[in-house]
């Protein structure tokens, strides 16, 4: 299963949150390349717009907006995302991945641009909470299974 970090920058308030997206909404963001727009409710942000600005993949090499594909390639650089030249003129052969997501990609950047009614921290906070909650309920089955099975081994000896 595809699971992505989503980072969502807040432009208006110069925030950023992290989203963890797996699942079906996960499996929609494969093909999306960097420059589409994206609707929230696959980040759990339901009303709010989103513009893919970039990723990483599981290596660490950036996406590039113009390299086409999925793919990693290397390539000749001069300037740009994944390069910075030390001096004027000065290129460099950098392995770059390509702009369509895949599944070798973890981490996507995406920026706001249109907001919802309700803000961001609050529908974040929200998912967080029901995640801790499901959590805690499996750690309590857990206890109560071992309870059960120590319970057993008493009633045989």
């Amino acid at each position: 299963m595809v699971e992505f970090k989503v980072v969502v920058n807040d432009t208006k308030n110069g925030k950023s949150h992290n989203v963890s997206v797996s699942g079906h909404h996960a499996n929609s963001l494969i093909g999306k390349k960097i420059g589409d727009e994206v609707d929230g409710i696959f980040v759990s942000l339901p009303g709010y717009k989103l513009l893919i600005t970039g990723g990483t993949d599981k290596n660490g090499f950036a996406m590039r907006s113009d390299l086409p594909g999925m793919a990693r390639r290397r390539l000749l650089v001069s300037e740009g995302k994944g390069f910075k030249a030390k001096e004027e003129g000065m290129r460099k052969k950098k392995s770059i991945r390509g702009n369509t997501i895949n599944q070798d990609i973890v981490q996507i950047n995406m920026k706001v641009i249109k907001y919802s009614s309700r803000p961001i921290e609050n529908l974040i906070k929200i998912e967080k909470t029901i995640e801790e909650k499901s959590e805690v309920k499996s750690e309590v089955k857990e206890k109560e299974e071992k309870i059960e099975d120590e319970e057993k081994k008493e009633e045989k000896e």
